[in-house]
């Protein structure tokens, strides 16, 4: 069955980094484009980032534009999320996802992990 297991969050600095990995299984992990999202607790879920099957077309949240670089290795079936200047507003649980189909665009996310929490003190 399809597995998304999050890992690399943690607790840091305003201005700190920290890189989130994402390990897939289950499935033919080349075949499908992977996001990143975020959640905060009475609020919405926001996409900070996306990323197509083979790398080639990324998309990012324009709160995270700049400081935040998404990425997959499909020889590993892991993907990763880059945080740099981090600041508080992004603290929230990351969550790794699949979308349903190669890219980000016109497909939805269909499986997702457990979440890794990244808080960022003041």
């Amino acid at each position: 069955q399809v597995q998304l297991v999050e890992s690399g969050g943690g607790l840091v600095q305003a201005g700190g980094s920290l890189r989130l990995s994402c390990a897939a299984s289950g499935y033919t992990f080349s075949s499908h484009a992977m996001g990143w999202y975020r959640q905060v607790p009475g609020k919405g879920r926001e996409t900070v980032a996306a990323i197509s099957w083979n790398g080639a077309y990324t998309y990012y949240a324009d709160s995270v534009k700049g400081r935040f670089t998404i990425s997959r290795d499909n020889a590993k079936n892991t993907v990763y999320l880059q945080m740099n200047s981090l600041n508080p507003e992004d603290t929230a649980v990351y969550y790794c996802a699949r979308r349903s189909g190669s890219y980000y665009e016109g497909y939805e996310y269909d499986y997702w992990g457990r979440g890794t929490q990244v808080t960022v003190s003041s």
